[in-house]
């Protein structure tokens, strides 16, 4: 039996990770320059050339994301 008191949570939120993993995971898209805001009051993100190739590299099917 698994011992579930040490894992660490992560939920999903209709179609994205939500709670603190995705808020983490966000954060570090943006630091890492692989997610951009055109304007700081934005709160649509984009997904930058450098993450473009990144996420692809990763394994990250960017064609099913819609525009």
């Amino acid at each position: 039996m698994k011992n579930y008191d040490k894992v660490k949570s992560a939920k999903l939120c209709y179609e994205h990770i939500g709670g603190k993993l995705g808020q983490l995971l966000l954060e570090a898209l943006i630091v890492k320059g692989w997610l951009a805001k055109k304007d700081p009051s934005d709160k649509d993100l984009y997904i930058t050339e450098l993450g473009e190739s990144q996420l692809t590299a990763f394994g990250v099917d960017l064609s099913q994301i819609k525009a």
